[in-house]
């Protein structure tokens, strides 16, 4: 069976948050790699209305990453956003097991280094 397991909900758009998530765990020691994104997929299709929001201008946005950490099965996170919110979940099933020690390194990063929700987009552009 697969599962989602929810670590994190960001008052932000998805590009945002998710460029925070990667400033993050790159900042912790941990190596992180983009491998989906769907805006990116959906360019090949332009005429697939949202639908959610039935226009152009949509702006869902999914995006999977897979954090590496030496010693480790890499752990896949998935970030799911529209209207401005932010969700990140770990993926664990059968076929991909989610490593608890990574998972735990993961959430103790970002939980231990989330500025004010207001903050998130400040903070990439200064650091």
């Amino acid at each position: 069976m697969y599962h989602n397991f929810p670590i994190l909900s960001l008052d932000e758009p998805c590009d945002t948050a998710v460029d925070w998530v990667v400033d993050q765990v790159k900042g912790a020691g941990l190596s992180i790699m983009r491998t989906f994104d769907l805006q990116v997929a959906r360019q090949a299709n332009v005429e697939c209305p949202c639908p959610h929001h039935g226009t152009d201008q949509c702006d869902c946005q999914m995006v999977v990453l897979l954090v590496y950490k030496p010693g480790h099965e890499p752990i896949s996170i998935l970030a799911h956003g529209h209207d401005g919110q932010t969700w990140f979940s770990v993926v664990d099933s059968p076929q991909q097991r989610a490593d608890p020690q990574l998972e735990a390194t993961v959430r103790h990063t970002l939980v231990s280094n989330m500025p004010p929700a207001a903050d998130i987009h400040a903070a990439l552009h200064v650091s």
